[in-house]
């Protein structure tokens, strides 16, 4: 079964995501973000009633809906999963928020305060495209709020052991940092989660695997296995310093 198909995802893996994080972490985000996280993230790149958010690659939008309840920001999520977009839609009754399902690049028309990217920086081989994309899409003083997997690229034992790992594309600091400069955007802000994240992708494994028959059921044993073995990996690599997770801010320059 392919995760873009996210309904049964969702559905059987619920249990064990809520079991996983502490109490109010947990706001349907596909990831190893906490929601005390998404919200430092988003107030450090000044989202907050009435700001206007491009949320890309925003699946189920879980911590857009977030944070379109908590900040009161103009939310605008974007995802080529149409089942995803779907989910969002039906969970995001009575907020400010909308969604359209297209790939990204390119991003949708006119100028964003806030443009925010979360957990899939790394899916994008090209990031040079993307971040001229981003750039494009903010006025002067707009703010790109995302998360970078740091780290030089997968060897090829290591690419051939993640699944999937045509989406895991890992870029070291300083080239990210020539990218920005070279589109205009200045990093405002920098915090290392990488401690926080590998807890966050142990407790995901040890909960997927003590829910593991009932998930199986649900999506079947070769993608529990393979949700297994990418958690397993990342879980390694945050925690030897192979892979470090970065939260910036970028504001675009004049």
């Amino acid at each position: 079964m392919r995760q873009d198909e996210r309904g049964p995802f969702v559905q059987a893996l619920r249990r064990a995501r809520e079991a996983a994080y502490e109490p109010g972490d947990y706001v349907e985000q596909e990831s190893f973000m906490r929601a005390g996280e998404i919200r430092t993230l988003a107030r450090r790149a000044g989202v907050g009633p009435g700001v206007s958010v491009l949320d890309l690659c925003c699946g189920v939008a879980g911590p857009g809906r977030f944070l379109a309840r908590e900040l009161g920001c103009r939310y605008l999520g974007v995802d080529s999963s149409a089942s995803a977009v779907g989910i969002a839609r039906e969970r995001a009754d009575g907020l400010p928020c909308r969604f359209e399902v297209a790939q990204v690049p390119p991003l949708p028309s006119g100028t964003f305060d806030v443009v925010l990217l979360l957990e899939t920086l790394l899916a994008f081989p090209d990031k040079q495209a993307l971040v001229q994309e981003v750039a494009g899409a903010l006025p002067a003083g707009g703010r790109f709020a995302f998360t970078l997997e740091e780290g030089q690229p997968l060897t090829g034992t290591e690419r051939a052991r993640m699944p999937d790992a045509d989406t895991v594309w890992l870029t070291p600091l300083h080239e990210l940092q020539e990218l920005l400069a070279g589109a205009g955007l200045a990093v405002r802000s920098n915090e290392d989660v990488s401690r926080s994240h590998q807890a966050v992708a142990e407790s995901l494994t040890a909960a997927f695997a003590a829910d593991a028959t009932a998930i199986a059921a649900m999506i079947g044993r070769r993608a529990l296995d393979d949700l297994l073995a990418a958690h397993r990996l990342w879980s390694g690599w945050l925690a030897t310093g192979r892979v470090r997770k970065l939260a910036l801010v970028a504001e675009r320059q004049p």
